[in-house]
């Protein structure tokens, strides 16, 4: 038991950073879903990229939010300086997001287009997703809740 507190403790971050990712794609997920049900557009599409715009500015706020607080540690408290790390967390999400968008065709069109659970290309979005999740992570502790805000 005291090997697993120990294990519990030396990897809190990152366990801490799974957790609240899983939450987040929850907020992702659910907010698009009532978003969907609530924005009546003439097209359909229209309604559905505006949904999701929507949802993925509630995820990402909500990934700042606990990032912040429990993941990091942050102890940023002047409106300033929160301000920056909230830029600065926006735009590496916004870099990874275009890594996502741009990289899935790209290692597709290389031929990294196997099949996975029967859906064309998800080794390629596996692959992408994978390097994401980790980019995110490393922009988050190194660029944007770095050590000098966590004292």
């Amino acid at each position: 038991m005291q090997k697993v507190k120990k294990l519990l403790v030396k990897y809190k971050e990152i366990i801490l950073y799974i957790i609240f990712g899983v939450l987040t794609t929850a907020v992702s997920f659910v907010s698009y879903g009532i978003l969907t049900k609530l924005i009546q557009m003439q097209s359909d599409i229209a309604g559905i990229a505006v949904s999701n715009v929507i949802s993925w500015v509630c995820a990402v706020l909500f990934a700042f939010v606990t990032n912040k607080i429990w993941v990091f540690e942050s102890r940023t408290g002047a409106v300033k300086d929160v301000l920056s790390e909230l830029w600065k967390f926006v735009a590496a999400r916004l870099l990874t997001g275009a890594l996502e968008w741009f990289g899935v065709p790209f290692l597709v069109y290389l031929g990294l287009n196997q099949t996975v659970l029967g859906i064309k290309g998800m080794l390629s979005k596996l692959t992408i997703s994978a390097a994401v999740v980790i980019l995110n992570y490393v922009f988050s502790k190194i660029l944007v809740f770095n050590k000098k805000n966590r004292e």
